[in-house]
């Protein structure tokens, strides 16, 4: 294998060991030392990669933009019903935020470590923008109900970050048959009658992601 290849490889196992360790510890309890024991490196060649735990969790902050340009491109396809891209991007997102540490680490780290939460919060930014754009979408194509965008996407925001905080007995709403349940009687829920909060401009939007 070619030294560059190799080097590429070591590189992708650091960053999933280091999710591991950030997901499960926390930047503030996370060392260097715990991710290179996770692979069987020394210290020093884990420097090779990354000089500062700071640089390895910036390194997975870049990536989960990457995470979300990759899902948005991958259900936003032209012509498709604005209705079904919304449900399709959500569901993904969530789906990817239960199966990939790396993603999962990315939003512990927001909370963990203010010095990296702004570079988060441009992503998750980033992510609100986009959905509320494609509620607006189904509101005009599909006859989504007129609730707030951003009033909207906020919700789906705090629903798939909260159910990685759900207890242990919501498992399968966490995961599963069950979670494509439940994303379908959120949508529902949404789709049905008038009821509070609904707005036909953008009350409700979010001063921040």
């Amino acid at each position: 294998m070619a030294k560059q290849d190799r080097a590429r490889l070591t590189r992708e196992r650091v960053l999933t060991a280091a999710a591991e360790v950030f997901a499960a510890q926390g930047y503030s309890r996370a060392t260097l030392s715990a991710v290179a024991e996770r692979i069987g490196m020394t210290k020093g060649a884990l420097y090779g990669h990354f000089p500062s735990k700071k640089s390895l969790a910036g390194a997975l902050i870049d990536e989960s933009r990457r995470t979300w340009v990759s899902l948005r491109t991958e259900y936003d396809i032209p012509s498709t019903d604005a209705g079904g891209v919304l449900e399709g991007v959500v569901a993904g997102l969530a789906g990817r935020l239960q199966s990939d540490v790396r993603l999962r680490a990315a939003v512990r780290l927001a909370s963990d470590c203010p010095v990296l939460a702004r570079a988060l919060g441009d992503v998750l930014a980033e992510v609100h923008n986009a959905l509320a754009e494609l509620v607006r979408r189904a509101q005009r194509d599909g006859g989504f109900p007129a609730h707030s965008p951003r009033l909207v996407a906020s919700l789906l925001l705090i629903v798939m970050c909260g159910l990685l905080h759900a207890p242990a007995g919501c498992a399968e709403e966490r995961g599963g048959p069950g979670a494509e349940r439940l994303w379908r009687l959120l949508f529902a829920v949404l789709s049905g009658a008038d009821g509070p909060g609904r707005a036909s401009g953008d009350d409700g939007a979010l001063s921040g992601p």
